[in-house]
């Protein structure tokens, strides 16, 4: 899971993860979070993920966070956008209202660095990463955002012995252990997907529950 890998994806195409519509999961569950109208919203290892145009067309600016180039640049061509540079420390800051694409290392990045995030959306981020990496990015996380800031999560769990990741199992469990030490943790929906998800089943799953949660920063 060195950066390469995800570099050698993009390069290559093998982007299963990506989708082609938002997810179902943000239109029915983003209300609940109360995020203020026009606020930043934080979409952590961000790709070219359609999700930043419904969270635009829901009146809000965007932050994404993506280490990929290749994907940054598709998203705003895909769009028919023509972005401006600049150059932030170890990252590259691509931006047109209302996006601003950081490409780069996400945990290079300082709290400092993304004033006023006033939400979170975590799609295809925390189930990115390996065992090893997951309670770094639940650390940055916590970091990088005020008490009172809500996160939108969706995980997948399956029988990690069918299949290697990414997309990795996050077990409910594992959500609690990396997050209640910073977060109020509410699961909103736990859903069998097996069926809608032909590409994992190609790769061995029998069995794929999606479950949505509300994460809620605490005070320290």
């Amino acid at each position: 899971m060195e950066p390469e890998f995800w570099h050698e994806r993009w390069r290559k195409g093998e982007i299963g993860f990506h989708q082609e519509a938002p997810h179902p999961a943000l239109a029915k569950h983003w209300p609940s979070l109360g995020a203020p109208q026009g606020g930043r919203v934080l979409v952590p290892l961000c790709g070219k993920s359609h999700d930043m145009h419904w969270l635009a067309r829901s009146g809000h600016s965007v932050v994404g966070v993506e280490l990929s180039p290749l994907a940054v640049d598709a998203f705003f061509s895909e769009a028919g956008l023509a972005p401006t540079r600049r150059a932030e420390a170890a990252h590259e800051v691509v931006t047109h209202a209302p996006y601003d694409l950081w490409c780069g290392d996400i945990f290079s990045l300082r709290p400092a660095q993304l004033p006023d995030i006033a939400a979170v959306y975590d799609r295809a981020s925390l189930i990115a990463l390996p065992p090893a990496m997951r309670s770094h990015y639940a650390g940055w996380l916590a970091a990088a955002i005020a008490p009172g800031t809500p996160v939108l999560l969706i995980t997948f769990a399956y029988d990690q012995s069918e299949m290697n990741g990414p997309p990795f199992s996050v077990t409910d469990a594992e959500v609690h252990a990396l997050f209640s030490a910073d977060f109020d943790i509410d699961r909103q929906a736990a859903n069998d997907v097996w069926a809608s998800e032909p590409g994992l089943r190609k790769r061995g799953l029998t069995g794929l529950t999606e479950s949505v949660y509300t994460l809620r920063r605490t005070r320290d």
